[in-house]
């Protein structure tokens, strides 16, 4: 059986074509449209029309792909918090499912986590033992915990690499130290509680997931991408912190010549850094251990075990106007403190 994700973010619109006959969803084909919506919302985070009209057909050309290549089964579709936070998400939905047949989906940072976790359990593997993961998206951080399948803890934090590049450091390039600083107390502050309770469940394997935390590891001196994912990579919180000054110190079109960091995500890996240096520095974490599975893969996984899509439901993010009526059941949280 062939499956398929199409993952909106806030760079590309990604499918990935899968057999899913297994227990584990062996890719066959990927694809990219690249659109940087984030680059074209207005200040409060709006998609104007001529940004919808190109995702509308950025979401229509990997159908059709998906189809040329076999998936007969409805995709997954769904979009990050490029979409969720849009004050316009209804809008933005409406016109994707018009315009392709489509039901665009958004989950909910804590459903993204749960996800992503999952994704980062089965590489990882029971071996792994109690594990967190972090994920660094472009409007928002993920953290989540765990002993078994799914997680005990996850949160989603609004520190997105984009979202805090926008709110801090937007002013110069490249921007202040007390900028800089403005930032990092922000992590602080956001992330406090949080890593109060990592620090306390004490796991034994830390994981980051994400184009964020991969770029940052190549930075710091990971092997590239072109070796395969399973070639081991670390981020070593002592290396990142002298790749951050570095990032620091140049703007943004001397960033996109360092190791890793593509154009892109130029101008947002600053930000990107700062938030992964505080969060391992709050949590007490030297080394995390990059995964290459996340989100997509965590969809994927789930159909698979499940074996249907009753899931998808209950996850969409309960502020979008396709989302069903009623309270959405409860992630799996833990209850003790």
């Amino acid at each position: 059986m062939r499956v398929g994700v199409v993952d909106v973010g806030s760079n590309t619109v990604r499918l990935v074509v899968a057999d899913a006959d297994g227990q584990v969803p062996l890719p066959v084909h990927t694809v990219k449209r690249r659109l940087r919506l984030a680059q074209h919302v207005d200040t409060e985070g709006r998609l104007g029309d001529e940004s919808v009209g190109q995702l509308v057909d950025a979401v229509r050309d990997v159908q059709e792909e998906a189809h040329r290549w076999g998936v007969a089964q409805p995709l997954f579709a769904f979009a990050t918090s490029i979409v969720r936070d849009a004050p316009n998400r209804a809008e933005v939905l409406d016109a994707v499912q018009e315009g392709t047949g489509l039901r665009l989906r958004t989950l909910s940072g804590e459903a993204e986590a749960e996800l992503t976790f999952l994704a980062a359990r089965r590489w990882m593997g029971w071996s792994a033992g109690p594990l967190v993961l972090f994920d660094i998206g472009g409007g928002s951080l993920e953290v989540a915990f765990g002993r078994s399948r799914l997680p005990d803890y996850a949160v989603s934090l609004p520190l997105g690499a984009r979202h805090l590049t926008r709110q801090f450091l937007d002013g110069q390039d490249p921007p202040r130290e007390r900028d800089i600083r403005e930032v990092r107390r922000q992590v602080r502050h956001q992330l406090r509680d949080v890593a109060a309770r990592i620090r306390w469940e004490m796991p034994h394997a830390a994981v980051a997931t994400s184009r964020t935390f991969q770029q940052l590891a190549r930075l710091c001196g990971a092997p590239p991408g072109r070796y395969g994912p399973f070639v081991r990579r670390e981020l070593e919180r002592s290396r990142l912190r002298t790749a951050l000054q570095e990032l620091a110190r140049l703007p943004a079109d001397e960033r996109a010549q360092l190791p890793g960091i593509s154009a892109a995500r130029a101008g947002q890996c600053l930000a990107g850094a700062v938030v992964a240096h505080t969060a391992m520095k709050l949590t007490g974490l030297e080394v995390l251990t990059v995964c290459p599975w996340a989100l997509r893969e965590g969809i994927l996984l789930r159909y698979i075990e499940d074996g249907d899509a009753a899931w998808w439901e209950r996850k969409e993010h309960v502020g979008s106007r396709h989302a069903p009526q009623g309270d959405l059941p409860p992630l799996r949280l833990a209850t003790t403190t």
